[in-house]
């Protein structure tokens, strides 16, 4: 997907994984100095999380938001805390780093 290095602190990078015979828009933020990866669609209505290309954060950088309707996700664990749909998590796509190089495994279906 990319180095390790490439994702700064509060930065996040939209990529698609491949899931079965289809394609998943998913993104990587970085986070408290950890990398985190979801799928990029709000739990609530199917739609994207980036209110603007490969934005995910707040404001202050405190959560992932969604536009549509203003939910507030936890970047280390994808919980929703503000908004529909509070208390479910979005769905974690595993992350794998092996010599400063981050790959993808497929999203977590069963990450509710």
């Amino acid at each position: 997907m990319c180095r390790a290095d490439a994702i700064a602190e509060g930065a996040s990078r939209k990529f698609h994984v491949a899931d079965g015979a289809r394609s998943v828009e998913c993104f990587v933020i970085r986070h408290g100095g950890e990398l985190h990866a979801y799928v990029n669609e709000c739990r609530h209505v199917a739609m994207t999380l980036d209110w603007v290309e490969n934005q995910f954060f707040t404001e202050d950088g405190a959560y992932l938001m969604c536009p549509t309707h203003g939910a507030c996700y936890v970047p280390e664990t994808g919980e929703c805390v503000a908004g529909p749909p509070c208390g479910k998590h979005l769905y974690r796509v595993p992350l794998v780093e092996r010599g400063g190089e981050i790959f993808a495994l497929s999203p977590d279906w069963a990450n509710v």
